[in-house]
This record gives C-alpha cells, sequence and structure tokens, in this order.
C-alpha cells in the first residue's frame, strides 16, 4: 500500500529538521575548531603521537638565564645545572628513520636535479601529526585569523645540506617539516655575511637599502618601526627572539626591540649543554610564558652549525655533543681542489686571505676534511633534533595548526668547493641556502612539494607580515611567498595577494669593504646563468648553471656567449641601481 500524503510530509519534515540540526553543530564547530564535523569525529585518529617523538618536550628544563636577559613577564630566577629532560639522544641512529635507506644513492655523491630531489622526497613519510602527508582530496586546515609565526634560523647552512640532497647528512624532521610544507630549492641571500643577512630578515631589504654593513653599525635600528617585529607588536602580536644577534647590543637596546628576549652566541654549549639544546630550551620558555590570549612570532637563531675558533687541529672548530658520523666516509667533492681554486679569477692567488686561510686550517687535509664534516654534519643533526622538538612543543599545546614555521638560515658556506672556507662570494655554495615554510593555509595540493622559484631572504619579511594580515611598508623589497602557493582565498586576511609573475632573475651584492683581502663583488643570476662583477678589479666572470652548475668553468670570454654577456651586462647595472 502507498504511504498516505501526511505520513510522506512527516518523513520530509523529520529529514529536514535534521539536516538542520547537522549543519547548526557544522557551523559552529567550523567557527570554533576552523575543523569540519567529519575532521572532528576523526580527530582523535588524526592526533596519535608520532612514534619518533623522542622525549616529551612539556617536561623541560627552562634553562638558565644569566648568560641572556628575558624583557618578558615570567620567571627569571636563577637556574641549578639540572639535568635536563630534553636530551640528544645516545646515538644518531636513534634520531634517524626508517626511510633513512631513501636518502642514499649509490650512482652519485651528491642529487644535482630537482627530479631526483622529488624522488627522494616522495619516499618520506611526515610524522609531526602521526600520519603521512595529507590527502591531496582532504579539505586542508585554513585559518582566516591571523598566525603565529616561528622561524627557525640556524648559521652556516647551505642549501644542500639536508638529508636526501646532500648523499650522508641526517636530518629526518627537516624531511618531514618539508613533507607539510614546501622546500624552495632554489632560495637564496641577496648579501652571504651573517649580520647583514639578519638586518635583512627583519627589514626585508637589501644591504644597500639598510646600510647594517658593521656589526657596530647597525643602521637598520633607526627605521626598526618599518620591521615586521615592530609591526607584528603594533597589531598586538608578543614577539620574541631567541640566540644569536650579533649587532651591537649597547645599554640593553635589543631588549627594547621585543618583548620577550633571551640572548647568546658564540659557542657550541652552554653551561654544560649542546648549544642546540639550551636553544630549544629557551624557545620552549619563551613559549610557555608568552600571554596566551595574544598571537606571538619568535626568531630562534641557533648558533650551530656555524665553526667556532680558527683552531686547524682536525674537527676543532665544531663541537657537537658526540660525533653522530664517526664511522661515515664524508663524500669528497668530484673535482680537485687546488685546480678549481686555480680557475678562479688571479686576484684570488695573489690577493685574496680570507677563504683561503680559513680553508688551510679547516679542510685542506683529508683528516681536517673528514673530521671537520663529521661534526658539521652532528651540529646540524642536533639542530634538526632541537628543531622537531620546539614543533613538537606547539603540537603538544595545539598551536602548530595555528602557526607558520620557517625553516631558513643566514648564509651558505663552502666546505672546501673552488678551494675556499666560509662564504661572501657569489658562488653556488656561499648564497644558496634552505627554506622550508609550513603554513596550515597551505592547500593539499601544495603540501609535500618542491619549489624551484628564485626566491630571497629579502621575502622573508613580507611572508611573515602575510600571514598576520598585514601589507609590507613600501621600503621592503621582497615580496610575499605565499603568492607561491595560496590564492586570494586561501591567505589569512588583508594582506593582498599579487598574480604578477615571480622574479626570474636577482641582483646579489657583497658591498662590505675589507679590501682586496676579502673582495666586494656583485652578480645578477639566473636560473640558467650568472654573471659576476668583482669591484675592486673589474672583473667579470660568466657561467652556464646548466651545462656547469658547479661553476668550473669561466664562458665570459668565449665568442658564442658574446650576446648574453652584453645583455647581463647591462641588466646588472640596472639591478645595482634598483636595489638602493
Amino acid at each position: 500500500m502507498a504511504p498516505s500524503k501526511s505520513t510522506g510530509f512527516r518523513r520530509s519534515t523529520v529529514t529536514i529538521l535534521v539536516l538542520g540540526l547537522l549543519l547548526t553543530v557544522q557551523i559552529r564547530l567550523q567557527a570554533s575548531t576552523g575543523r569540519s564535523f567529519v575532521s572532528f569525529l576523526l580527530l582523535d585518529a588524526a592526533q596519535e603521537p608520532s612514534e619518533e617523538v623522542i622525549v616529551n618536550s612539556t617536561q623541560g628544563n627552562p634553562g638558565f638565564v644569566d648568560a641572556r636577559t628575558s624583557t618578558g613577564t615570567g620567571n627569571t630566577e636563577h637556574r641549578p645545572d639540572a639535568e635536563l629532560s630534553h636530551q640528544i639522544p645516545a646515538s644518531a641512529d636513534t634520531i634517524s628513520t626508517p626511510d633513512q635507506e631513501t636518502l642514499k644513492d649509490d650512482s652519485s655523491n651528491t642529487f644535482t636535479s630537482t627530479e631526483q630531489e622529488a624522488s627522494v622526497t616522495e619516499k618520506l613519510a611526515f610524522s609531526i601529526d602521526g600520519d603521512t602527508k595529507k590527502d591531496a582530496n582532504a579539505e586542508p586546515k585554513r585559518p582566516k585569523k591571523p598566525l603565529n609565526v616561528i622561524v627557525l634560523y640556524p648559521d652556516d647552512w647551505r642549501h644542500d645540506d639536508i638529508g636526501g640532497v646532500a648523499p650522508v647528512v641526517r636530518t629526518p624532521f627537516l624531511n618531514q617539516l618539508a613533507q607539510q610544507g614546501i622546500r624552495f630549492t632554489h632560495n637564496a641571500v641577496t648579501t652571504s655575511i651573517c649580520w647583514i643577512s639578519r638586518a635583512t630578515l627583519f627589514t626585508g631589504q637589501y644591504a644597500s637599502r639598510h646600510k647594517s654593513l658593521r656589526i657596530r653599525q647597525p643602521l637598520f635600528y633607526k627605521e626598526w618601526d618599518k620591521t615586521w617585529p615592530s609591526l607584528l607588536q603594533k597589531a598586538g602580536y608578543y614577539v620574541g627572539h631567541v640566540g644569536k644577534w650579533q649587532y651591537q647590543n649597547r645599554g640593553g637596546i635589543v631588549q627594547s626591540l621585543f618583548n620577550w628576549t633571551s640572548l647568546f652566541e658564540g659557542q657550541h654549549w652552554y653551561k654544560g649543554e649542546p648549544a642546540a639544546n639550551y636553544t630549544r630550551d629557551e624557545t620552549i620558555r619563551f613559549l610557555k610564558e608568552r600571554p596566551k590570549d595574544r598571537p606571538f612570532a619568535a626568531t630562534i637563531a641557533f648558533y650551530p652549525p656555524k665553526a667556532v675558533t680558527l683552531n686547524p687541529t682536525p674537527g676543532a672548530q665544531f663541537k657537537p655533543s658526540k660525533n653522530h658520523y664517526e664511522n661515515v666516509t664524508i663524500p669528497v667533492l668530484p673535482y680537485n681542489w687546488s685546480e678549481s681554486h686555480n680557475r678562479l679569477p688571479w686576484f684570488f692567488q695573489t690577493d685574496e686571505r680570507f677563504g683561503k686561510h680559513r680553508f688551510s686550517t679547516r679542510w685542506q687535509t683529508a683528516e681536517q676534511y673528514q673530521l671537520g664534516m663529521q661534526h658539521y654534519y652532528s651540529l646540524i643533526t642536533e639542530v634538526d633534533q632541537a628543531c622537531r622538538e620546539i614543533v613538537e612543543f606547539l603540537k603538544e599545546e595545539n598551536i602548530l595548526e595555528d602557526t607558520l614555521v620557517i625553516f631558513t638560515t643566514d648564509n651558505g658556506l663552502f666546505h672546501g668547493a673552488h678551494g675556499l672556507a666560509g662564504k661572501w662570494y657569489p658562488y653556488s655554495e656561499s648564497i644558496r641556502i634552505p627554506l622550508i615554510i609550513r603554513d596550515p593555509r597551505m592547500p593539499p595540493s601544495s603540501t609535500g612539494t618542491l619549489n624551484d622559484d628564485l626566491t630571497l631572504n629579502v621575502d622573508l619579511a613580507p611572508t611573515i607580515l602575510g600571514a598576520a594580515g598585514i601589507s609590507k611598508p613600501e621600503s621592503m623589497q621582497g615580496r610575499d611567498m605565499s603568492d607561491l602557493y595560496l590564492t586570494e582565498d586561501e591567505r589569512s586576511s588583508s594582506a593582498p595577494s599579487s598574480s604578477a609573475p615571480w622574479r626570474n632573475e636577482f641582483y646579489y651584492e657583497f658591498p662590505l669593504d675589507n679590501g682586496k683581502a676579502m673582495p666586494t663583488s656583485s652578480a645578477v643570476v639566473r636560473h640558467d646563468i650568472k654573471f659576476i662583477h668583482w669591484w675592486h678589479y673589474n672583473y667579470t666572470e660568466l657561467f652556464n648553471l646548466t651545462a656547469d652548475p658547479l661553476e668550473q668553468h669561466d664562458v665570459s670570454n668565449e665568442t658564442s656567449y658574446a650576446s648574453i654577456y652584453l645583455e647581463l651586462q647591462a641588466r646588472h647595472a640596472q639591478l645595482q641601481q634598483s636595489v638602493l
């Protein structure tokens, strides 16, 4: 018998009421948590902790305070030398991942192409949230409110010192971070030296504009109100700085620039504790002491893996908690150092001193190179573990999905390339640095990907402001990198995006004048070609980066390159003026 019209009406009414109730629950959950009703039901499964978490960060010692200053409101009493709950594992094996074997390539000492990097990256599982890479069809978490910001910022770490790119070094956490974010494979600095890069980080400006060329002349202080820490504070953020500062701090001026500071640098150990652990503890102290009703931002400036001293004893310039690579042979460069150095411009043989001298104290002998790189990589692995525990603490506090996490460094390092140590000069080992961004707004189609756009350290400040919904001031010369992975719909709030094409070249400058012992230089860099100008000598070089990525053969005098040489020479003059 067919149902009556009244029965059908009652069923329709009940269905409408149930659907209305479910819709109300969905709207309220979405408004309060940013999650859908389905994701709320699955929350417990998605938040299972990773098996790779070694220690519980919430039980960490807040650290010692006599070596630095806190301008926060928390307890700053002196702490005894108590045993810390955050410890680097007894051996490197305890911080490697089950996927470590995928990082090896038997046919080559280095990964040189984006395709090779991608093949490795795709094999790595991500475990911060206890899950593998996000389902591309899943609905991403896209907070519309301003994001918190954490900038993880070690010292002297070049672009390929990451597991899966370099064949030996282990950075399981950074590999995992990249799986929930983007790794930018062609990121670079605009000036390769520690303190100038730090001024650029805060100002978003080239050295030619912020003019802070000397440690005792931090001229960017004069326009601090246009830096991202100042602009975030004006917007209600609680802003901190942990670790290395490097510029002068007369009268405690740095403490007046932030809400919370803990300043220390120059060592690989503090109070009997590895510097990476100490930095981690201070970061967690900041996170515990911050006001919980305000968004926050902090720069976490690790001193390692930067060398300390110029002691020529093999490995003595790098002092990790232990040699995590003791039984590992570090691959050497695929060319002869001496021959490579002889191919440099003639003044590197006669006048240049800094790179040559540091090479002789750090990398010149086989024993120096092996022990030095083992200790250097050990420091990197320890910083990697400290970064993991900082991000795990964000997760435990339920704020990871409200936080933009950026990992990058201040400059690269030669490791003996071109027969040099140090950085400074426009060659790739010096100017290219790692960059990984984990952004909760990021769509699933972008997570776990590699991006080869030419990003720069001047882009960091606009990117941080964009995550807070703040438009960059005209003084900033970079661009919000979220333009590379977000649509207008997916960004936080009022900070505008740009649909303009991303840069296809950039200007590099090293205007710090230490005379001919460290020659000044500048360059125009594209994906496939690089033009270098050495100012003291009016000397130029040209490298075909496609055919010669290690920059061993100057082609500036070859007739087949005459046209591109003249084009880049003119472009160099234009870009030099544009960065002022």
